[in-house]
């Protein structure tokens, strides 16, 4: 399922998928037809819209869908609101975290940190793919408070 497209500051546009993948879910922008390395950004109600897209055509397994339909009952978060949200984990022995953050007014970011011993937290450049349970735990968080 898709969003958007949204247009971008300085031309160009882009759409945020969420797509299936083996071992779960991800969730990426896509501009001219190719996959973009980076965290996926688009409006905190249009998230809401995708996932009601998903649980409306049962794209995923039931146990993933349920975890997502869960959140349709949620409303987005106040447009001032400036929190982040966060499903943490572990990636070998690095601790990581699926995290939901607020970009401006409207905009969320959905991104995958790792925090390394020596620089600390940092934003992976890529798209993040992780359990459909990850995404609703990040999404809860940010959009119950």
């Amino acid at each position: 399922m898709s969003a958007g497209p949204y247009a971008r500051e300085h031309g160009g546009s882009y759409e945020v998928r969420l797509e299936r993948v083996p071992g779960g879910v991800r969730l990426a922008q896509w501009s001219g037809g190719r996959l973009e390395r980076r965290a996926p950004e688009l409006p905190a109600a249009d998230l809401l819209t995708l996932l009601a897209a998903v649980a409306e055509r049962d794209l995923l397994p039931a146990r993933d869908s349920e975890a997502l339909a869960e959140l349709l009952r949620l409303e987005p978060a106040p447009a001032g609101a400036d929190r982040a949200a966060a499903s943490p984990g572990r990636a070998g022995d690095l601790r990581e975290e699926l995290r939901v953050e607020r970009r401006d007014s409207d905009r969320v970011r959905i991104g995958r940190w790792l925090l390394y011993p020596s620089r600390g937290w940092e934003l992976q450049d890529a798209p993040p793919m992780l359990p459909a349970a990850r995404y609703a735990e990040a999404f809860r968080a940010f959009f119950a408070g």
